[in-house]
């Protein structure tokens, strides 16, 4: 398919995309994409927008800050497609610049939104079958091992074991990164090689933004990624509303970027005073847009579903 046809597909989703979700009576919102506070994660960096004097804003990586503000006031069940920012993300799978496709379910199960999710999914896909797998299973089937109750010593044997490429500081970053750099080399790679797979209940440590529960004797998050061959399409939450939790996992955050050489990033007070209000019990996933078009044209760079990526904008 040429690139005009392709851009043409890419507006029929579009509108397929806002069909499926007033199917589903959810409201199309329009937070701003320039923000005077940042979203603050310790592996995303923002792109600095400088006003006349000198003040500094952030194009958001996320509209999640500002939809959570609106489920605070009431509004209800609630979706955006935006423009997203993420500062030096460039390949042939990222763009600084990308379209994402996000949501809020008041009241909904876990489970059930990972299948709503699902379904979206498959408006590009065609009707794929799918599995669910724990993020502690799937070290036991792919990995080999169990990592509860593992030292960072013991995985840090095993990646040097396997012949895994490392950065040294990750020695210093803790179970969480080497867990991760596991997953990302030889985990990710085969997940979805046939279907779609939810990966879900991450260790309660990389729990984010999402509730915690206690499964098989683990703490975990109620935390779900979709992937389908090897690539990551979706990212999903039962969303936290404790604001004194919030704002403690925020500071973490800013502590983690300080020890990885980063600069700490403004946290945002207004987010946290909607918390305080009282964010409904709520899922949420903010699922890649250009990555669906990406797999529906089979093709291999992100650039080639976009109108103009990065060097040509």
């Amino acid at each position: 398919m040429n690139r005009i046809a392709i851009l043409q597909d890419r507006a029929s989703m579009l509108a397929k995309t806002r069909t499926f979700f007033a199917s589903r009576k959810i409201l199309e919102v329009d937070c701003p994409l320039i923000t005077s506070k940042a979203s603050v994660d310790a592996h995303i960096d923002l792109i600095p927008v400088l006003e006349p004097d000198g003040s500094k804003r952030w194009l958001h990586s996320s509209p999640e800050y500002g939809m959570k503000r609106l489920l605070s006031e009431g509004i209800g069940d609630i979706y955006q497609l935006a423009h997203v920012f993420r500062q030096g993300e460039y390949g042939v799978k990222h763009n600084p610049e990308f379209m994402m496709a996000e949501w809020y379910r008041l009241g909904i199960p876990f489970a059930a939104m990972i299948d709503e999710t699902i379904e979206y999914i498959r408006l590009f896909l065609g009707n794929l079958p799918y599995n669910l797998i724990s993020y502690r299973q799937a070290f036991i089937d792919y990995a080999g091992f169990d990592y509860v109750g593992m030292s960072e010593k013991d995985l840090l044997d095993y990646i040097k074991e396997k012949d895994i490429a490392f950065y040294p500081s990750i020695e210093n970053e803790g179970k969480d990164a080497l867990l991760n750099l596991i997953l990302g080399v030889l985990i990710e790679p085969r997940l979805g090689e046939n279907s779609l797979c939810a990966l879900a209940y991450y260790p309660a440590s990389q729990a984010a933004l999402a509730q915690r529960c206690l499964r098989d004797r683990e703490e975990t998050a109620e935390r779900f990624e979709v992937y389908y061959k090897g690539i990551e399409l979706a990212n999903g939450y039962h969303e936290l509303a404790d604001a004194e939790e919030q704002g403690n996992r925020l500071v973490e955050a800013n502590e983690h970027r300080i020890a990885l050489g980063k600069d700490p990033l403004p946290i945002d007070e207004h987010f946290l005073e909607a918390l305080k209000t009282g964010l409904p019990d709520a899922c949420g996933v903010a699922v890649g847009f250009d990555r669906l078009m990406m797999l529906r044209h089979n093709v291999s760079a992100i650039k080639d579903v976009m109108p103009f990526n990065w060097e040509q904008a």
